[in-house]
């Protein structure tokens, strides 16, 4: 059960009522700045209103920490592969890197386009990297699907089919490398235990510095909006 607080500064505060919940727990998302408050389901909302007052301080430094969206369109510099491309519009079929630009053909939407680059980047070097680490490791995955996910860069099921979010093709490529590296390893140990972490280092023995890089940037690659017809899920 949810619902929504509004502060004295107008500030939106969802409310997530939930019986797993021992105490209350407030987050802001660094990707859009969404506030939610997790609370126990029948704790009153003026202690809720209480708690938050408490915290006005820790949550106003918290919004100013999120990066505000971009616009995906001609003339912005989007990352790929941790470089910055501007996206410029060319008489070209099929978008393509020339130096410092992308170029993408004139008459599409620059969003779309950029979008269905990205995917295609991503697919092809996930799986490449995928089959690599895997062939290391002896071992074999079903299948590898792309979507738009939030909530994480990869994941592994018990069947070994692999997910990865086509985001990562923005990263820099080691950064790709080791989400790959990382879910692959989940088809030997479907846990974070000290094995597991052993086989992400035996796959990917810099993995700590990419691992850090995604925590402090990856917010930013969800800041880039694509519009609603760009590629989503598999």
């Amino acid at each position: 059960m949810s619902g929504q607080l509004i502060l004295d500064d107008g500030t939106t505060v969802t409310l997530r009522r939930t019986a797993r919940a021992r105490r209350m727990t407030l987050r802001v998302s660094g990707r859009d700045g969404a506030v939610t408050l997790t609370l126990p389901p029948r704790l009153p909302e003026a202690e809720a209103r209480a708690f938050l007052s408490e915290r006005s301080a820790w949550l106003k430094r918290a919004m100013q920490g999120v990066v505000p969206a971009a616009a995906v369109e001609f003339g912005a510099a989007l990352p790929v592969e941790g470089r910055a491309l501007v996206l410029t519009p060319a008489p070209v079929r099929r978008p393509q890197i020339d130096g410092e630009a992308l170029l993408l053909p004139a008459t599409r939407p620059a969003a779309a386009t950029a979008a269905a680059f990205l995917r295609a980047l991503a697919q092809g070097r996930l799986t490449h990297a995928s089959d690599r680490h895997a062939a290391t490791l002896g071992l074999s995955f079903r299948a590898i699907a792309l979507r738009d996910t939030r909530s994480r860069w990869g994941s592994c099921t018990h069947d070994g089919r692999l997910m990865y979010s086509w985001r990562l093709a923005m990263a820099p490529p080691p950064v790709l490398d080791y989400v790959a590296a990382h879910e692959v390893a989940h088809l030997a140990h479907m846990d974070h235990s000290a094995q597991f972490w052993r086989a992400v280092a035996g796959l990917c023995p810099d993995y700590p510095q990419h691992r850090g890089w995604l925590r402090q940037h990856g917010g930013a690659l969800h800041r880039w909006q694509f519009r609603a017809d760009s590629p989503r899920g598999n």
